[in-house]
């Protein structure tokens, strides 16, 4: 039986941990997998009257086909703004500025791009894995603090460390299935 001191640090790392996968989910989105959607332009910051602002907060995104967006901004003076802050994005788009709305032909991708996104999710998913290690060693730090400040037994650390570890280690399956999934899907011709 772990002391309810130890459960409760024990929850606090599992709720971090899951807040790490949440973080990778929303990550994953922004990965361009095939079809145009809007997500993929979620992360872009626009430098908007000195101040940075999300792409969402100031225009209307949407994928009227497979392979074209459209970026329409309620402030028509901020389109050059959008198009610079798109191009600089890294995102492989090029933007086509009517005067009123942005077009954004969504390029098939080649299979050096695919391989690129992979990576790039790789590399994500990796961030991930060294934030839920962190997590642990931070709640396996607390245990033992714990432990030596409320004199208890030390086969109730073990028993928590080793909760600790399982837990860590079912967060960290979680995320190789996250990266396989979207790794079949960015490789899907």
């Amino acid at each position: 039986m772990i002391h309810e001191d130890l459960q409760l640090i024990l929850e606090d790392a599992d709720e971090h941990m899951d807040k790490s996968i949440e973080h990778l989910r929303h990550e994953l989105i922004s990965i361009r997998a095939g079809r145009a959607t809007p997500t993929m332009l979620e992360n872009i910051k626009v430098d908007y009257y000195g101040s940075v602002t999300p792409l969402n907060q100031m225009a209307s995104i949407s994928a009227p086909q497979a392979d074209l967006l459209i970026v329409q901004p309620w402030d028509a003076t901020a389109l050059n703004d959008i198009e610079k802050a798109i191009q600089s994005s890294n995102l492989g788009l090029n933007p086509s500025n009517d005067g009123g709305m942005i077009r954004l032909p969504v390029p098939p991708l080649s299979e050096e791009r695919r391989r690129d996104l992979v990576k790039a999710a790789r590399s994500l998913g990796e961030e991930t894995k060294i934030s839920i290690r962190n997590v642990r060693r931070h709640a396996k730090d607390d245990v033992k603090k714990t432990q030596e400040s409320e004199n208890l037994q030390e086969d109730m650390r073990y028993e928590a460390e080793e909760t600790l570890q399982k837990m860590t280690d079912t967060h960290t399956e979680k995320v190789d299935k996250l990266l396989d999934h979207k790794e079949k899907e960015i490789m899907e011709v």
